[in-house]
């Protein structure tokens, strides 16, 4: 059995999910509402404050989908709830950020600035030049634009320059040595 896929999911107060046909769901949070079609196969019940999932046979593609479905129906919930964020840190010399409405401009050495506009259901914030946070209720859109912010400019080995996430770690690389 799936150790991830067996595990109830607690929803708390003033937060409602409703499972149509097909396992079309739509969860409702203080947040704001996300909706999202999981696979048929799966089973998924709710029971009060708790909402299951169980798969109908053993076949590999079942217990795959199993721990997938309830992930992804638990990340709903902790998006409506207490939502996603992720925070980029910019080092460089002359690197910065600015943001102005809902576009995000990226001043990062090259000969031209980088507009990016912010998704639907995501906001992108500046508490200073260096920081960006990305902050949603859809984990996978947080994520993404993330990502997308990032693979403008990634961080390289030798002096750290670039764009990483807060609590991502750049392995250093020594420089070349000159001859003696």
């Amino acid at each position: 059995m799936s150790r991830i896929g067996k595990m109830p999911i607690a929803v708390p107060a003033g937060v409602t999910v409703d499972i149509a046909e097909n396992n079309f769901v739509t969860v409702k949070g203080p947040k704001g509402e996300l909706q999202r079609a999981l696979p048929r196969e799966m089973e998924i019940k709710q029971e009060g404050a708790e909402v299951t999932v169980t798969r109908p046979n053993d076949l590999k593609k079942m217990r795959s989908l199993h721990g997938l479905t309830r992930t992804l129906l638990n990340n709903m919930v902790v998006g409506v709830t207490e939502g996603y964020k992720k925070t980029l840190m910019i080092t460089g010399t002359g690197y910065r950020a600015q943001k102005n409405g809902d576009v995000l401009t990226l001043f990062l050495g090259y000969s031209h600035q980088i507009d990016m506009k912010d998704p639907e259901g995501v906001v992108s914030s500046l508490p200073n030049q260096t920081t960006i946070v990305v902050e949603g209720i859809d984990k996978e859109k947080v994520g993404q634009f993330a990502a997308e912010i990032r693979s403008k400019r990634e961080p390289e080995p030798y002096k750290g320059k670039g764009i990483r996430y807060s609590d991502e770690h750049i392995r250093r690389k020594v420089g070349k040595t000159g001859k003696k």
